[in-house]
C-alpha cells in the first residue's frame, strides 16, 4: 500500500480478540462500535501506524489517563499473553493460589475430567453484573472466573492454557487495526460473509488469477506504446478488479482526505465552452488513460462494482483524485458487439451556439452531460473493438464458451487468457473446445466454410480452436491443520464451499496461407586426399600385435576409413553444382 499510517476516510480491518473482524471507515469524530468489546472515537487512532494493538480502557481507568479511552498494548504484554506466561503481575489471567506445581504436572491426564457446567460456581447473570461494573478492570474480571472454577486444579498443563486463552479471548477488550486491502477482504467475505457473493474466489485461486494472468504495472513512459491493458469479466461485485487493480498499482487513494474534504459541484465543468470540440474533449474525458488500464465488459446497464466502495471508489460518483477514475474502462455487451442497438452509443443533436445560449442552465448542463456520456462510451467503445489487449481475465456466471468466443480476437499476440469457475465441467468442457484434436479437425475442413462453422449452433467448433493453445485446468486450495504428536488433522471449523477451478491459455495469431519446408540436407563431409587415406589406413596394421581386444577395434578402424574413400568418390562423381545446393537449403514459403 502507498501509506503506512491511519489516514482519514480509508477504511480499516479492526480485529478483535477472537479473530472476528469489523471494517470500518474512519470518519473524523465520529464513534466505532465493535459489540460486546466497547466503543471508542476514531480521533484515538489517526495518525497512527497500522499494525498497533490497543486496549479499550474501562471509565475509571480513562479518567486516569487524562480521558483516554486507548491504551497502547506493548510488545512485551503481547508476547506475554499470546505464550501464556504465568507471573504476578496478572498479565495472564491465572490466579496465584492456583500457580501450583500440582497443576502444571506433566503427567495429568484429562482423560477422566467431565465437562459438566456446575463447576462454574458463577452464574451468568453475575458475570454480566461483573461486565457492566465500572470499577472493575478486564483482569479482575478473568481472575474472578478462573478462581470460581471448581475443576480448575484437574486440568493438564494444556488444557488449563487453552481455558485460561479462551477466556482472554472472550473478556478482554483488545483491538489490532490492519490495512485493508483484496486478501483481508476476501478472507471477510469467506469467512463472515456471504461467499456466493464472490463467487466463492479464494486467497489462493486469487493469486493463481493474477500470477497466470501476468497482471502487472507497464510503466507510464509517454514514448512506448499503450500497454498494460487487461480486459476483464467480473461477477464478483467488483473483487477480480480490485485484486488486478491492486496488482497494477492503481487501487489505492494517496490524498483521499483532502480530495473528500474539497469535493464540489461539476455545475462549473457542465457549462463548458460550446466551441469546444471533440478532441478537444478527449483529453480530458473520464477514464482516459491509454497504458495500466482495465476495460470492464458486464451484461446489465450498469456494473456492480459494489466491492470497490471499501476502497474509496463509487463508480456513480467517482473522485477524479481517485486512480480507478482514469484507469477503469466499462461498456456493456451490448455497446461492444452492436453498439448500433444501444441507445448511449447514438449521438445527440447537436444544438447551435445561439440557441444554447438561450436555454436556461439545467437544460444546458444537462446538454453538455449527454454529449460527454456519449462521447466516453463512442471513445471505450472504439477502442476497445480495436483490440491489442494484454491479457484477459474472465469470471462469470454465464458460459465462458459464449465470452471467449467474442473477446479472444480482441488480444494481442502472447497474451494470456484466465478463466475462473466454481465448478470444473464448463471449464472442461472449454478445454475441449480449445484441444489439439479439435484444432486438427478445424483445419482439415475447407478454409472457405472454416468461418461459418465458428459459433454456429450444434457445430463442433464453438469457439476457433486456433485462437489459443496449452489450454490447462489448475486449482489451489490451502487448509489449516492442528499439529500434534497423535492429534494431527485438518481444522473441521473452517468455511467449505466448493474448490474453485481455473482455465489458463495462450493466445497466438495463426499463420495465413500455407507454410512449407523442404528441410536441410546433411551436412557434407570435407574431402580428403588419397594419400592421406591411405596412410591412416596404414597404421592400424601396423599395430595390430597388441593383442586380440585391440586387433579388432584396429579392422573396425580399417572398414570405417575404406567407407568413408568409397563415399567421397561417390560423391565426387555425383556432386551437384554449387547453385543447386544453394537453393535446396532455402525454406521456400508460399504466402
Amino acid at each position: 500500500m502507498a501509506f503506512s499510517t491511519i489516514r482519514p476516510y480509508h477504511y480499516v480491518a479492526i480485529r478483535v480478540t477472537n479473530d472476528f473482524v469489523y471494517i470500518e471507515q474512519l470518519k473524523p469524530n465520529s464513534l466505532i462500535n465493535l459489540g460486546k468489546y466497547g466503543s471508542f472515537h476514531t480521533n484515538q487512532i489517526l495518525g497512527r501506524p497500522y499494525y498497533l494493538t490497543f486496549d479499550i480502557l474501562d471509565k475509571a481507568e480513562a479518567e486516569q489517563q487524562d480521558g483516554r479511552e486507548l491504551r497502547v498494548v506493548c510488545a512485551a504484554e503481547l508476547h506475554a499473553t499470546a505464550l501464556l506466561e504465568e507471573g504476578d503481575d496478572g498479565i495472564s489471567g491465572t490466579p496465584a493460589e492456583w500457580e501450583d506445581s500440582h497443576v502444571l504436572d506433566s503427567e495429568k491426564s484429562n482423560r477422566d475430567i467431565v465437562d459438566d457446567p456446575t463447576n462454574q460456581k458463577l452464574t451468568m447473570a453475575e458475570i454480566e453484573a461483573l461486565k457492566q461494573d465500572q470499577s472493575a478492570s478486564t483482569k479482575e474480571l478473568i481472575a474472578k472466573i478462573m478462581s470460581s472454577h471448581a475443576a480448575l486444579d484437574q486440568k493438564t498443563a494444556f488444557s488449563l492454557a487453552k481455558y485460561t486463552l479462551r477466556k482472554h479471548r472472550k473478556y478482554t477488550k483488545r483491538f489490532t487495526v490492519l490495512p485493508l486491502d483484496v486478501a483481508m477482504l476476501t478472507d471477510w467475505f469467506m469467512i463472515q460473509r456471504d461467499f456466493s457473493k464472490i463467487m466463492e474466489v479464494r486467497n489462493e485461486t486469487m493469486g493463481l488469477i493474477g500470477c497466470w494472468g501476468n497482471v502487472h504495472h507497464a510503466g507510464n513512459l509517454a514514448e512506448l506504446d499503450p500497454c498494460g491493458r487487461y480486459l476483464v469479466v467480473d461477477d464478483t461485485g467488483g473483487l477480480i478488479v480490485a485484486a488486478m487493480a491492486e496488482r497494477m498499482g492503481i487501487l489505492h487513494p494517496t490524498n483521499l482526505g483532502h480530495a473528500l474534504a474539497s469535493e464540489t459541484s461539476v455545475e462549473d465543468e457542465d457549462e463548458a465552452p460550446t466551441q469546444a470540440s471533440r478532441t478537444q474533449h478527449k483529453g480530458n474525458l473520464h477514464m482516459s488513460a491509454t497504458s495500466n488500464t482495465i476495460t470492464l465488459i458486464h451484461a446489465n446497464q450498469q456494473p456492480n462494482l459494489s466491492i470497490l466502495r471499501y476502497f474509496n471508489y463509487d463508480y456513480n460518483t467517482p473522485t477524479p483524485s481517485h486512480p480507478l477514475y482514469a484507469h477503469l474502462c466499462t461498456l456493456s455487451w451490448l455497446q461492444l458487439l452492436e453498439p448500433a442497438s444501444d441507445s448511449a452509443c447514438q449521438e445527440p443533436e447537436v444544438i447551435g451556439a445561439e440557441t444554447l445560449s438561450a436555454l436556461k442552465s439545467n437544460r444546458r448542463s444537462t446538454y453538455f452531460r449527454k454529449r460527454r456520456r456519449w462521447e466516453r462510451v463512442t471513445m471505450i467503445g472504439e477502442d476497445t473493438r480495436a483490440g491489442g489487449f494484454d491479457g484477459l481475465v474472465v469470471a462469470s456466471y454465464t458460459n465462458p464458451l459464449s465470452i471467449l468466443r467474442h473477446t479472444v480476437p480482441l488480444l494481442s499476440g502472447g497474451a494470456q487468457v484466465v478463466v475462473y469457475s466454481r465448478h470444473i465441467e464448463p471449464l472442461a468442457e472449454l478445454t475441449d473446445a480449445y484441444s489439439t484434436a479439435r484444432r486438427t479437425a478445424f483445419l482439415n475442413t475447407p478454409e472457405e466454410t472454416r468461418l461459418d462453422l465458428v459459433g454456429r449452433p450444434g457445430s463442433d467448433f464453438p469457439v476457433d480452436p486456433t485462437l489459443l493453445l496449452v489450454p490447462t485446468v489448475q486449482t489451489s486450495r490451502a487448509r489449516r491443520w492442528q499439529v500434534l504428536p497423535g492429534r494431527t488433522h485438518p481444522l473441521m471449523t473452517s468455511r467449505g464451499g466448493t474448490e474453485g477451478y481455473v482455465f489458463v491459455a495462450a493466445r497466438v495469431i495463426p499463420a495465413k496461407g500455407r507454410v512449407e519446408a523442404r528441410g536441410r540436407p546433411g551436412r557434407k563431409k570435407k574431402p580428403q586426399n588419397t594419400d592421406e587415406c591411405a596412410a591412416k589406413a596404414g597404421e592400424p596394421e601396423a599395430k595390430s600385435t597388441t593383442g586380440a581386444e585391440h586387433s579388432v577395434e584396429t579392422n573396425t578402424d580399417v572398414d570405417t576409413t575404406t567407407s568413408r574413400k568409397r563415399k567421397h568418390e561417390a560423391d565426387k562423381v555425383e556432386e551437384p553444382p554449387a547453385d543447386a545446393l544453394h537453393k535446396s537449403t532455402i525454406l521456400d514459403i508460399e504466402m
